[in-house]
């Protein structure tokens, strides 16, 4: 397939694999957030592949109980995608929308067992707005491209890790991706799909963007309730009505012409996962999956939509913050 022809498919399945033909500096990697039905157990397992100097493909897991870590490398020649749809192999660890499976057995600790997802609805893709990229998606040389694979879906199977039996039957889980060049200078990132209304989930980050010799402050936020997508985003012409970034929690509230979103992300301690550069993965980006956050949305009238607390939230505030805030809402 010539690079046109990939390109053009790859964008219209933002799940599949983007990297075939790319020169390095490349990443891409795949987050799969896990919590047991009881809530007690949380995890986000990251298989991925970085090529540059110090090419290889990894597989991250994050304890979210726990705040710990663990960074699984392998060669290059580990890792392997399809090239029509979502499904990649690192060494004999397979993932796909719809089930991993792994066999983790290294210095760093044993992970083996496969999970099931049910009932999962990704970001709607047309030729217009190929996913929550909008039409950024169809622009070659972005920094980051950012995918979401999975709302919210039902988690069915268990794990073994470092000798503990995880039984993840009736839990939830969320999918989400990343590709491209690099992670952003600066960015706020949270997701969480446990509210008391079941099957409803938020994501939202707001980063800075490279673009055309300058930057911007851009952001993506979408809100998946009762079957419905309300989505705010630089590219809908939503505005940024106000964002404040304390040590304890992040308050931001969002407008478009219909609608008002408020947020307010309680933040809590975290573990250290790696980030992509330009140059190599380095370890400091700290998730938490302890976090929670408020969300309301209500129609320019004052009518209520919605308004609940999301509990086991992932939630990331890295890099340059300061020069974040300090930008032109976008």
């Amino acid at each position: 397939m010539n690079p046109l022809s990939h390109f053009v498919r790859a964008t219209l399945n933002p799940a599949m694999y983007h990297g075939d033909g790319k020169n390095p500096p490349f990443f891409e990697g795949w987050y799969f957030k896990l919590i047991d039905a009881a809530e007690n157990q949380r995890y986000a397992i990251i298989p991925g592949v970085f090529l540059g100097e110090d090419a290889h493909a990894f597989i991250q897991v994050l304890n979210g109980r726990t705040a710990q870590s663990t960074y699984h490398r392998f060669e290059v020649a580990d890792f392997w995608a399809a090239p029509d749809k979502f499904e990649v192999r690192i060494g004999n660890n397979c993932f796909s929308e719809d089930v991993i499976s792994l066999k983790i057995n290294d210095n760093l600790g044993q992970i083996s067992g496969q999970l099931k997802f049910e009932g999962g609805t990704a970001w709607p893709v047309s030729v217009t707005s190929p996913g929550i990229m909008g039409w950024y998606a169809w622009a070659p040389k972005m920094e980051c491209y950012h995918g979401v694979l999975s709302f919210d879906h039902e988690i069915r199977g268990g794990l073994q890790i470092n000798g503990e039996t995880i039984n993840f039957s009736g839990g939830r889980g969320y999918i989400e991706k990343d590709w491209g060049q690099s992670f952003p200078a600066g960015y706020v990132w949270f997701q969480s799909n446990h509210f008391a209304t079941p099957r409803t989930s938020l994501t939202a980050s707001i980063a800075v963007i490279p673009w055309l010799g300058s930057a911007f402050r851009g952001f993506i936020v979408g809100l998946w309730h009762q079957g419905k997508l309300y989505r705010f985003a630089t590219y809908t012409g939503a505005k940024t009505e106000s964002l404040a970034i304390t040590d304890d929690k992040v308050t931001w509230v969002i407008r478009d012409r219909r609608y008002r979103l408020e947020l307010s992300a309680r933040r809590a301690e975290g573990g250290l996962l790696r980030e992509p550069t330009t140059s190599e993965m380095l370890a400091r980006v700290e998730e938490t999956m302890l976090a929670s956050v408020e969300v309301r949305l209500i129609t320019r009238k004052g009518e209520t939509i919605f308004e609940g607390r999301g509990r086991n939230a992932a939630l990331e505030v890295n890099g340059d913050i300061p020069g974040l805030l300090a930008m032109a809402a976008a």
